[in-house]
C-alpha cells in the first residue's frame, strides 16, 4: 500500500525556518573559516573546528526542523535517537574534513575540489543517515536519478561555500554567500525529500513503538539559542569575525607581500615601532648605495 505523504505539515513555518537555521550555521562556519585564514596564527586549528560545527550542526538543525513538517497520514512516524545524532557526527566531521583541507592548503583548485566533494557527501550522508533513522510501519523508496541529483547539489553548494569562505572578506559579501548556502542547503534537502516515496506495510499498527518525534526533535530547539549565544561572544570578544580586516589593512598586508619589501615597513602606522622609520632610511641609503 503507498503511503500519503506530506513534506509541509505546518505550511511554510517549517520550510522558511529551517531555511534561516541553514544560514545562520552557514553564516557563523563561513566567518569562523574566514577568520582562521586571514588572521589566524596559534587558533587556526580552533576557528577551523568551530566553522566546522557551526555549519554541520546548522545542517543538522535544519534537516529535522524540515522533518518535524514531514507526515505519512496512514502511519505515525517515530526516530532511532542513536543513528538521529549519529548522522549530527557524520556532518560534524565531514565538514570538517573539508574545512581543514580548505583552511591550510589554501583556495587551490585541488583544495576546493577536494575539501568541497567531501563536505558535500557529509551533507547528503547527513541527510539520508537522518532518513534511516524514522522508524514507521513500511518502507522508504528513493528515487536513484532525484537521489543523484541532491548529491550534486550538496557537493556543488559545498565546494561554492569553502570558496567564499577563504575568497570573501567583507560581512555584507559573506552574508550574502551565507544566503546562498542557505538556500542551497535546504534545496538539497527537499529534493532528497522529493525522491521518498513509503510502502505502508498491509497491517499497519497504530501502537507501534519508538522514540517520538518531539523527545527526538527537541533538542534540535536548542540549537537556536545556542547559535545565538555563540554568535553574541565571538561578536563581544572579536569584531573581526564579523566586521573582517579593514580595508586598508588588507592593502598594506598586500604590499608587504611584495618581492624583496621587507614586511614590517608596510605594518600600519599605529603598530609600527619608531625605530621601523630609521631602519627603512637606512635600507633606502643602502639601495642607493647599490644603485651607484
Amino acid at each position: 500500500m503507498q503511503g500519503t505523504v506530506d513534506g509541509f505539515g505546518y505550511g511554510l513555518v517549517t520550510p522558511v525556518a529551517a531555511y534561516l537555521m541553514a544560514c545562520l550555521g552557514g553564516a557563523l562556519g563561513l566567518r569562523c573559516t574566514t577568520r582562521s585564514v586571514r588572521h589566524g596564527r596559534g587558533f587556526k586549528a580552533g576557528w577551523l573546528a568551530l566553522g566546522a560545527t557551526a555549519i554541520g550542526s546548522g545542517i543538522w538543525t535544519m534537516h529535522f526542523i524540515a522533518m518535524m513538517g514531514f507526515t505519512v497520514e496512514e502511519a505515525p512516524i517515530g526516530y532511532d535517537r542513536a543513528t538521529t545524532f549519529a548522522s549530527l557526527a557524520v556532518a560534524v566531521v565531514m565538514v570538517g574534513i573539508g574545512i581543514f583541507i580548505v583552511g591550510y592548503r589554501g583556495a587551490t583548485v585541488r583544495a576546493l575540489v577536494t575539501g568541497g566533494t567531501l563536505t558535500g557527501l557529509g551533507i547528503a550522508s547527513m541527510h539520508y543517515l537522518g532518513m534511516a533513522g524514522m522508524r514507521l510501519q513500511g518502507v522508504l523508496v528513493y528515487d536513484t536519478f532525484t537521489v543523484a541529483l541532491s548529491v550534486v547539489i550538496a557537493v556543488v553548494a559545498a565546494t561554492a561555500a569553502l570558496w567564499a569562505a577563504v575568497s570573501v572578506h567583507g560581512f555584507l559579501a559573506s552574508l550574502g554567500a551565507a544566503l546562498v548556502m542557505g538556500i542551497a542547503v535546504s534545496g538539497m534537502h527537499y529534493v532528497g525529500m522529493a525522491a521518498v516515496s513509503v510502502h505502508l506495510h498491509p497491517t499497519i499498527d497504530l501502537t507501534a513503538t519508538g522514540e517520538s518525534p518531539v523527545g527526538v526533535l527537541a533538542p534540535v530547539l536548542v540549537g537556536p539559542a545556542v547559535f545565538l549565544l555563540l554568535a553574541a561572544v565571538v561578536v563581544m570578544f572579536d569584531p573581526l569575525l564579523v566586521l573582517g580586516e579593514p580595508e586598508h589593512g588588507r592593502h598594506l598586508r598586500d604590499e608587504a607581500h611584495r618581492p624583496g619589501v621587507p614586511a614590517r615597513v608596510w605594518a600600519p602606522a599605529e603598530r609600527r615601532p619608531a625605530t621601523w622609520a630609521a631602519d627603512r632610511r637606512r635600507s633606502r641609503r643602502f639601495a642607493e648605495h647599490d644603485s651607484r
